[in-house]
Order: C-alpha cells, then sequence, then structure tokens
C-alpha cells in the first residue's frame, strides 16, 4: 500500500517520528506540495494525507488508484468530498485533537487584548521602565473581564472548553449553536438567539463551522447590532468575517479590538485591510499547533488509517 504525505510540515515539521505510518505502507512525505505538482507526486498511491492541498474531482478523475484520503486536520473544505464519494474513495478528518488547544488560545489573544503583555514587556526591554518617573505605567488601556459577558458562537467541543475558561475569569455566557444542548445550561451560562448574542456581548468569540449561512457573519450589518466597544474572536476559519467591514469597525470604535487567528486568504494576502487595521492581533493560524495537539491530531490520523485498512472506517466525511 502506498502512502503520500503531500504537505506534512505543519503537522510534524521535524520533531515526531513518521515511523507510524511507515509501519503501514510504502510511505513518500513532502512537507508542502505546489497545486502543479499535485497528480505527479499523487502518482499510483492509494493513501493520500493532506492538510491544506486541494484536491478536486479533476485530481481524483487523473489518480484512479486513490482509495482514501485522510484531512490530517478538522476542516475538509478542501477536498471535494462529494466527487470522491461518487469515485468511492474515503475520506476521513480528525475532529477533536484541537480541543483544549484552540480554546486555550482563543482565550489568550482575549487577554493579550485586554492587557497588551508582549508590547509592555518590549516596551521594557527598551528601556522605558527604566527611564519612567512612576513606578508603573502602561501604554494601552488595561481592561478587566470579570462579570462582562463572553459570547460563543458555536457551542461545540472548542465553544465550550473556551466558555469554561471565561466562566472561570468570572466572565458570564451566552451560547448559540444551531444544536442546542440544553444540559450545558447552568445559571451563568445560557442559549440565546444569535441576535441577542450579538446584542448582549462583550466579547464575540468564533468557534463555528464554515458552511453557506455563517460565510460572511461578521459584517457591516451584524456588527450593527452589536454593543459598542465589542471585541471579536476568530479561531475557527476566516471567511466568516468580511474583513474589509470589520476594518471599517475597528477604525471607527465600533468594534474595540479583533483577535484573530485565521484570514481569508492564508497565507494572509500583503494587500488584506486588517493589516493596517487598528488594535486588531493576527496570528498565523497558530491556535491548533501546540506540541500536544500536533501529537494527537498525528495519531488520530495514523488510527484512522489503520481503522480503513480493517474495513471499519471511522471519523468518515463521505456519505
Amino acid at each position: 500500500m502506498k502512502i503520500v504525505v503531500l504537505d506534512g510540515y505543519t503537522m510534524n515539521p521535524g520533531d515526531m517520528p513518521w515511523e507510524p505510518l511507515e509501519k503501514l505502507g510504502d510511505l513518500t512525505v513532502y512537507d508542502r506540495t505546489p497545486a502543479d505538482q499535485v497528480i505527479s507526486r499523487i502518482g499510483d498511491a492509494e493513501i493520500i494525507l493532506v492538510n491544506k492541498v486541494q484536491l478536486t474531482k479533476e485530481i481524483f478523475e487523473q489518480c484512479p488508484s486513490i482509495k482514501y484520503v485522510g484531512v490530517m486536520a478538522t476542516g475538509y473544505n478542501n477536498v471535494d468530498a462529494a466527487a470522491a464519494t461518487a469515485m468511492g474513495i474515503t475520506v476521513t478528518n480528525v475532529p477533536t485533537y484541537g480541543t483544549n488547544a484552540v480554546g486555550q488560545f482563543a482565550i489568550a489573544l482575549l487577554l493579550e487584548i485586554c492587557h497588551h503583555v508582549g508590547a509592555h514587556s518590549d516596551a521594557v526591554y527598551a528601556g522605558d521602565w527604566t527611564n519612567n518617573p512612576d513606578w508603573s505605567f502602561w501604554n494601552y488601556p488595561l481592561i478587566e473581564l470579570a462579570g462582562k459577558t463572553y459570547g460563543v458562537v458555536g457551542f461545540g467541543r472548542i465553544g465550550q472548553t473556551s466558555a469554561r475558561i471565561a466562566e472561570a475569569l468570572g466572565m458570564k455566557v451566552l451560547a448559540y449553536d444551531a444544536f442546542p444542548n440544553r444540559d450545558l445550561e447552568t445559571e451563568n451560562c445560557k442559549y440565546v438567539s444569535l441576535d441577542e448574542l450579538y446584542e448582549k456581548s462583550d466579547v464575540i468569540s468564533l468557534h463555528c463551522p464554515l458552511l453557506p449561512d455563517t460565510k460572511g457573519m461578521i459584517n457591516t450589518q451584524n456588527i450593527a447590532k452589536m454593543k459598542d466597544g465589542v471585541i471579536i474572536l476568530n479561531t475557527s476559519r476566516g471567511p466568516l468575517v468580511v474583513e474589509q467591514d470589520l476594518t471599517d469597525a475597528l477604525e471607527s470604535g465600533k468594534v474595540y479590538a479583533a483577535g484573530l487567528d485565521v484570514a481569508i486568504q492564508e497565507p494572509i494576502n500583503a494587500d488584506s485591510p486588517l493589516l493596517k487595521a487598528k488594535n486588531c492581533f493576527i496570528t498565523p493560524h497558530i491556535a491548533g499547533a501546540a506540541f500536544e495537539a500536533r501529537q494527537r491530531r498525528y495519531a488520530i490520523t495514523v488510527e484512522n488509517i489503520e481503522m480503513f485498512l480493517k474495513g471499519s472506517a471511522v471519523n468518515v466525511v463521505t456519505k
């Protein structure tokens, strides 16, 4: 069985052995694969592993040996799952590897917005504290979160994790989900409509999938429903946000700050308006990159293949 990894670097940049996959077949690993080399690198391989490489119907048609595609991530919109289904190709993903890491990272973005830890540390090393006439100084407003409201859009595993951390900081939680689980409600955590969440939240954190009805949900119309000075976090998918609309809201002050780990185009376009927006914190899609999370992602990727080879595929996204 030939196995080809088309873009393995962001899961395993060299700090984990490839041996578990080598035991399952004849393995070839590429750190990255340009679009014009995907077909040639797949060749006659039966098992293909990808993270963000696009696998289209045309690629499947030109690589008839493919029997299985393992997406080494949760999102699988880079794979034409419908075409794979029609051609009898099994596609799996890794649904739960980043729950703790991504939930933690959303709060890390929020805390950076509230305290500007990095900027204040840089100021100290630049000599600003040494040369300051006062024993304490701050270059940005500092924000206390206790008593404020944390709105979570998408109350799955990651959304729940970030909400628990927010509660530990003294925040109240409002949650919106297309399939609410009322057993999760407490005195401090309630499901509400999306419009009510927009209206009442001091912080809005996106943890929902990219779907036709969520694409572009952070837009001028919905931002107008929010509190003045709201903070918006996105560790989910870049296209949930209309970048120009968010930029305009940041510039006007309607949105106080944004913490973003994703962008519409990744790597982010040099002309993205968000790069020039004030009070916008952007990280390079690293919420799920903690070593522990990547270990978990790797282990589940291997297990997915093992179960497929046994004829009992799990985490299947094709129907």
